[in-house]
């Protein structure tokens, strides 16, 4: 999938918490994304980032651990934060030294807390925040193109793996909807 459209970043994200686990998944992605210098982020684990050989980490709450992860990764680790639809903690992990911030999902949802991200939260934040913006959860094909004008960055999860034709097909459908 990485050699079929440009990706900026992959992100590992299991639902375990077995080291082993991480650390095996780690090594078969790092070879396949370090090859094509695509960045390997680890969701949640800061602390396994370096000791993984990875690029960083992806945290999912908000502005809460940015400072103790940039100090584990050093100013070249990349940290991101999803900071739910909060312009607050969007700004505070920005300010406290997240690489990029994550607002999502972009549509209602019986996640988290059900509050979808709206688009005029993106379109201020590309107007009045340096930091790179990212949009994820609930994209589809028909709000990607909209999506594509005030974010600098999209995250698929879901909406590739799940989908009924297969996940390749899939990231070729967005990425044609993302760049217009």
């Amino acid at each position: 999938m990485l050699d079929a459209v440009e990706v900026a970043c992959v992100r590992l994200a299991l639902a375990t918490s077995s080291e082993d686990d991480l650390a095996r998944a780690a090594d078969a992605l790092r070879v396949v994304c370090h090859a094509r210098d695509v960045p390997l982020v680890v969701a949640e684990h800061y602390r396994l980032a370096a000791r993984l050989g990875l690029d960083g980490a992806h945290l999912g709450d908000g502005p809460r651990r940015v400072r103790a992860a940039r100090e584990a990764l050093g100013a070249n680790g990349i940290v991101g934060a999803f900071a739910r639809a909060s312009r607050h903690d969007g700004m505070t992990a920005a300010e406290i030294g997240a690489d990029y911030v994550a607002f999502g999902p972009l549509a209602d949802s019986g996640l988290g807390d059900g509050v979808a991200a709206p688009l005029d939260l993106f379109a201020w934040w590309s107007e009045t925040i340096e930091t790179p913006v990212v949009a994820e959860g609930g994209l589809d094909l028909d709000r990607a193109a909209e999506i594509a004008a005030v974010a600098d960055f999209v995250a698929l999860g879901d909406e590739l793996w799940s989908h009924p034709d297969g996940p390749e097909p899939a990231l070729r459908a967005f990425a044609a909807r993302l760049a217009g």
